[in-house]
């Protein structure tokens, strides 16, 4: 089975690209964020006449996330539980389904904006919150594995320069903390190689040459749990299709499994 998340910026931009992904790349079940559409507006029926089903959870602004698959989609549930809200409302940032026996949830989790920021003390809570609901799923038999752009490099090899971003989101302790909060529920970090370059880095900038330059950063992760990393073969990012007019600021992020 083949496994894949992206963070399209934005679906109805992007669904050329996206449809003709789908079929070059053999993908079975794919996480998608940041829609930037309402559920009723994803092309749900341009995935159909390629046989994939659709879940959607989105609102029409810059959040939503969807599970498209090939493989089956049961077990759908839309939202974070216990999520905390934003400005009086839960965004539109995960979904789980089940696809084929593997359990998957697509997350975008929020930017956190600056440090000082609402938003990142939201983004704390967020990430909390879901430490807390991937528990059952983390400690199952079943292959689980949490999907999607976190808006956090794991480490300092993860940026291309990490002294450019002292005292800036994404990279700080907390936000860290929260990815070692999930490790310790049960998740291990997929690593996926890089198809050129020696980081495989998953975003780049749109502004300043970042992507010829390779000034990019690995923010897009898997976290999987023992009976997901058992089954992986390879995982890789899929840099040629940040490539060219028209491609989203991320790239795919690939993880084959023996299922």
């Amino acid at each position: 089975m083949r496994i894949a998340t992206w963070n399209v910026n934005s679906i109805t931009a992007r669904l050329p690209r996206l449809l003709a992904w789908l079929e070059s790349s053999g993908t079975d079940v794919l996480c998608i964020q940041e829609t930037k559409c309402t559920e009723a507006q994803f092309p749900a029926e341009e995935l159909r006449e390629l046989g994939y089903e659709s879940a959607v959870n989105a609102n029409g602004r810059w959040n939503g996330v969807a599970v498209v698959s090939r493989a089956g989609l049961d077990e759908v549930l839309r939202g974070l539980p216990g999520g905390p809200d934003y400005e009086g409302v839960q965004e539109p940032r995960a979904i789980s389904a089940t696809c084929g026996g593997v359990r998957v949830r697509s997350v975008y989790v929020p930017n956190g904006r600056e440090v000082a920021h609402d938003h990142y003390a939201y983004k704390l809570r967020w990430l909390e919150a879901l430490k807390a609901s991937v528990a059952e799923d983390a400690a199952g038999g079943r292959p689980f594995a949490v999907l999607g752009d976190f808006n956090i490099a794991p480490t300092d090899e993860d940026v291309w320069d990490p002294a450019l971003f002292e005292g800036a989101t994404h990279v700080t302790p907390a936000e860290r903390a929260a990815l070692t909060g999930l490790r310790e529920a049960g998740l291990s970090d997929v690593m996926p190689r890089p198809l050129k370059y020696d980081r495989p880095y998953t975003y780049w900038d749109y502004r300043q040459l970042c992507f010829p330059k390779n000034k990019g950063m690995r923010i897009d992760l898997v976290y999987g749990n023992e009976a997901f990393t058992k089954a992986v073969k390879d995982s890789y990012v899929d840099r040629e299709e940040r490539k060219g007019k028209g491609a989203s600021d991320h790239a795919p992020v690939v993880v084959d499994l023996d299922i």
